[in-house]
């Protein structure tokens, strides 16, 4: 992997890169962030080496929001701020984006941009003591309520943005929100876990498998289903499918080629 980076740490563990937020002390969303993590997954989507991501904050907090500090320093001009909202957007759509599958560690606080970074990935484990919310009322801002709503029932996602109320790990796992609430010094281990899980699968059938899912998240029953079918068909045709076909019959672990 590339090491060009100041605010995100790096590491290849098989198929799975793991990515930290590393802005200490509380990873906060900086530009230099933003840009950095949108580079890496973008990079990520291209090499074929890859097959799952696991992203999580370096330290004892996931992501703690914004860069309210940092806010004053890049916002000073027309243009400014239109070109902050834009490159925020595209950080969040950059893991939702991501050809592969994300897996967010979350191991404390993920508060505001924490939460919308959180919402954009695909599989979620947290620590017991971690805690998810939108602080933003407090601080006379908005934002991250509509990527809570992939999360969050109507009522909890209208008390968390109106309250500021933070919602943790157990809670998280109640509400169906993660896949497991465990002690914090797991929570990496659980998702690498998950990681590796995914990246033993076809590379192929998973990329259209998460490309199907994007996809058909905001159709309609019948034309999700259909556009379901169609990708069925193109990765039924691929050498992949079949060697699972095979492996299956022949009862012994698959060996995918990514073809």
């Amino acid at each position: 992997m590339h090491d060009d980076y100041t605010e995100l740490k790096i590491e290849r563990i098989g198929h799975v890169a793991v990515l930290r937020l590393a802005n200490p002390p509380v990873n906060a969303l900086s530009t230099t962030l933003m840009n950095e993590l949108t580079l890496a997954l973008d990079r990520i989507s291209e090499s074929d080496d890859v097959r799952a991501v696991v992203l999580t904050g370096e330290g004892k907090v996931f992501c703690a929001g914004a860069d309210l500090k940092s806010r004053g320093e890049t916002i000073k001009g027309p243009g400014d701020l239109p070109q902050h909202s834009r490159r925020t957007r595209e950080c969040f759509h950059a893991i939702r984006e991501c050809s592969k599958p994300v897996v967010g560690a979350i191991n404390g606080a993920a508060l505001g941009a924490g939460l919308a970074i959180v919402a954009s990935c695909d599989i979620l484990v947290a620590a017991r003591t971690a805690v998810v919310g939108l602080p933003e009322i407090n601080v006379g801002l908005l934002g991250g309520g509509r990527h809570g709503m992939r999360l969050f029932s109507h009522s909890r996602l209208r008390r968390m943005m109106l309250t500021g109320l933070r919602v943790d790990g157990d809670e998280l796992y109640r509400l169906g929100v993660v896949e497991a609430s465990v002690p914090v010094e797991e929570v990496l281990d659980r998702a690498l876990e998950l990681a590796r899980e995914i990246a033993s699968k076809s590379p192929l059938s998973t990329v259209l498998a998460k490309q199907t899912l994007n996809a058909i998240e905001d159709m309609s029953l019948r034309d999700g289903y259909r556009y379901e079918q169609d990708m069925t068909a193109a990765i039924a045709k691929t050498d992949d499918a079949k060697e699972a076909r095979l492996a299956f019959l022949e009862k012994r672990a698959p060996v995918f080629r990514g073809s």
